[in-house]
């Protein structure tokens, strides 16, 4: 086995040797927290991460080609959550963060065959403002008078989870689920409306319904306070950040903070099983046939990767880790030629709604949402398959896979050309499904850990949150729990 590591600061005067097991975001920032923290309060950790891969960043891939800037995970991260912005802040980034452009603002959503523009003012489901609202062809006469009709509906006052379709279809109507909510909060967590939990995925709805009584009066209160205080601090209004030369510089730039910190990292490396020494000290089995022993580990891999590697020590938490579902989803690249195109476009992309029938999910004019993605001659594009019912598509071969997209790109956009090139990235059981009652799920989950392995803590888009800040303001959570904890029983 290739192992491929960097040498740990050689000093001994150590609080403890902590593992992080998993490379991605959430075990770079779980590291980065326990060292910052570690030199903050002058007890030095001795720190390993340990990744499977040859390289890390997880979910987080960026490949530069020929002026192409190609994101085979996620593209970007919210800024209202300022976990993600704060941590590049800390490591040197600050002056690579950029926004989207501005003057190709729009979504657009596949509504009987043809791409209708989403009203401007419509806050994810919420629409804010009237005239835009009401021109729009994309909600019939009826379904517009039913979304108004938010403003009637009693709230629930009920505190109990529920599903993000059965929370729409009763403010908003079924017109707003089918044509708005599916494919917009569905899509960002990859989820069955049907199944998404509400409390888990969006509990800001909640929260609106619960003050104002109703979501339309929240989101005009909320944006009216939001666009003050923008106006105050002189900020931009950008939802969405990344960097320069792509989301891999955070993770790249989390990786050089911890070698030159003297972290040990060790890629091309999988932990096979974790169990634990009377609790007193965590044992790591590691696929090269090593042995690690530590003070504590923070595990940020997939819940099912997680389960295995804790099954025999505790058994009960890894019952409870199986229980969270996962689906496949493949992202595909392809650039074209400008002058092969016969139609001009502008705006981020487009969304499809399930009942529209299609394999594609979804579509983002990547070199339109962003600069520096592409050549000024050419458009990159980025297409999403697979998800709920969906899944059998992302093994389909690279030819099948293309043959779809393009066909899709055809009947959708009109578009016939030959691509300059494509690029094709599977997910296979990569994303989470945060079902009805998952905050329960994740509760029982960490209480029955804590129990059966005080010295190791989970982390990752499987509990609290899928998105990139979600991720890193929950390993900053995790290290620095457990690093209170070690130095308690020094």
């Amino acid at each position: 086995m290739n192992i491929s590591s960097e040498n740990c600061d050689p000093r001994q005067d150590k609080t403890g040797h902590v593992v992080v097991v998993g490379g991605g975001i959430a075990g770079l920032a779980a590291a980065y927290y326990l060292q910052k923290e570690s030199v903050s309060q002058g007890k030095p950790l001795r720190i390993t991460l340990i990744e499977a891969e040859d390289r890390v960043g997880g979910k987080i891939v960026t490949e530069r080609i020929d002026g192409f800037t190609i994101e085979g995970g996620p593209d970007c991260f919210l800024r209202q959550k300022p976990w993600a912005a704060e941590l590049a802040a800390e490591i040197g980034l600050s002056t690579e963060m950029i926004g989207t452009n501005p003057e190709n603002r729009g979504v657009f959503v596949l509504n009987r065959g043809k791409l209708v523009r989403l009203p401007e003012g419509v806050m994810l489901i919420i629409p804010t403002r009237f005239m835009p609202f009401v021109t729009s062809p994309l909600i019939s006469p009826v379904g517009k008078l039913r979304m108004g009709m938010d403003l009637f509906v009693p709230p629930n006052r009920d505190n109990g989870d529920e599903s993000v379709a059965s929370f729409v279809r009763r403010r908003l109507g079924i017109e707003a689920l089918e044509k708005i909510a599916e494919p917009l909060l569905g899509g960002i967590h990859v989820s069955d409306p049907e199944r998404q939990s509400l409390l888990a995925t969006f509990p800001r709805f909640r929260d609106l319904e619960k003050k104002y009584g109703s979501l339309i009066r929240g989101m005009l209160a909320q944006r009216k306070n939001n666009h003050h205080t923008r106006i105050v601090k002189g900020e931009g209004d950008s939802l969405f950040l990344s960097f320069r030369k792509g989301l891999s510089e955070l993770s790249e730039g989390l990786a050089n903070y911890l070698r030159d910190s003297g972290c040990q990292l060790m890629l091309s490396c999988r932990v096979e099983k974790i169990d634990s020494q009377n609790g007193r000290s965590v044992n790591l089995q590691l696929s090269n046939g090593e042995f690690l022993k530590a003070d504590g580990v923070i595990i940020a891999v997939p819940a099912f990767s997680a389960a295995e590697m804790i099954h025999a020590f505790a058994p009960q938490t890894a019952e409870l880790l199986r229980r969270i579902d996962y689906v496949s989803t493949a992202t595909i690249s392809i650039a074209y030629r400008l002058s092969d195109i016969s139609r001009s476009f502008t705006g981020y992309g487009f969304v499809v709604p399930r009942k529209e029938g299609r394999m594609l999910q979804a579509c983002t004019w990547t070199s339109l949402k962003f600069s520096n993605r592409a050549p000024q001659d050419h458009l990159l594009l980025r297409c999403f398959l697979g998800g709920p019912g969906k899944e059998e598509v992302v093994n389909y071969d690279d030819n099948e896979i293309l043959r779809i997209v393009r066909g899709e790109l055809r009947e959708i956009q009109k578009i016939d050309a030959e691509p300059v090139f494509s690029r094709i990235y599977r997910w296979r059981k990569g994303n989470p499904q945060y079902y009805v009652g998952h905050l329960e799920l994740v509760q029982k989950i960490f209480e029955t850990a804590a129990d059966e392995m005080p010295r190791v803590v989970l982390t990752g888009s499987a509990y609290q949150g899928v998105g990139i800040p979600d991720c890193i303001h929950n390993a900053r959570k995790s290290a620095l729990a457990l690093y209170q904890s070690l130095v308690q029983k020094e």
